[in-house]
């Protein structure tokens, strides 16, 4: 029998991830209660057309639609979780910050990745056509680094002494997996080649 304070946490954790990925380290207490009460987690949100995705050594949890309702053998169940289709800039800064999550973790690094504003646009600008308006450019990075926060990829450091500080959050690992990272240097003829066309 569920007691009203386990009812209580369960609504609380289900709640937090339905508004997004739910961090250990900034989600202490509900990343505890997330974790005592999977069982509870998973049977609520299967109710309705989710599944919950939880990586323990990596610290992070989020929602995303059961993979058996995509097929053809029923009713459609409206998704919760929409899918996001992203800008051809946007899905590169994504697989560039998820090859440099790879190289930090070969390193054996720190695991937190930090990245000032001037290393993103410094790893972009690799693979952008040459463009003779700089300032431009840099505002075009700026605008898809903005997004890539929104998606929730990447975290401003406010208490960073150096401005325009950002820390790539390890939840890309789950979404550019390592299947598309080994995949990655043709991805990148194939992105250079769209570059080439591509009207900003």
């Amino acid at each position: 029998m569920t007691t009203p304070t386990a009812e209580h946490e369960l609504s609380v954790v289900v709640t937090q991830l339905m508004k997004g990925v739910l961090y250990q380290d900034t989600h202490e207490r509900q990343w505890r209660q997330l974790l005592a009460l999977q069982a509870q987690v998973r049977d609520y949100v299967r109710v309705i057309g989710l599944t919950v995705f939880i990586d323990e050594s990596e610290g992070y949890a989020f929602l995303r639609s059961r993979p058996e309702l995509e097929e053809d053998d029923g009713p459609a169940i409206p998704r919760l979780v929409p899918r996001r289709a992203l800008s051809f800039p946007v899905s590169l800064l994504l697989a560039l910050l998820r090859k440099k999550l790879a190289e930090n973790d070969a390193k054996d690094a720190d695991a937190r990745l930090i990245l000032t504003r001037d290393q993103i646009v410094e790893t972009v600008r690799t693979f952008q056509p040459e463009s003779s308006n700089e300032a431009r450019l840099v505002e075009q990075i700026d605008t898809q680094i903005n997004k890539v926060i929104e998606l929730g990829f990447l975290r401003r450091l406010k208490s960073s002494a150096a401005a325009d500080t950002f820390e790539v959050r390890r939840v890309l690992k789950a979404f550019v997996d390592a299947q598309w990272l080994a995949d990655f240097d043709r991805r990148l003829a194939e992105y250079a080649a769209t570059l080439g066309g591509e009207d900003r």
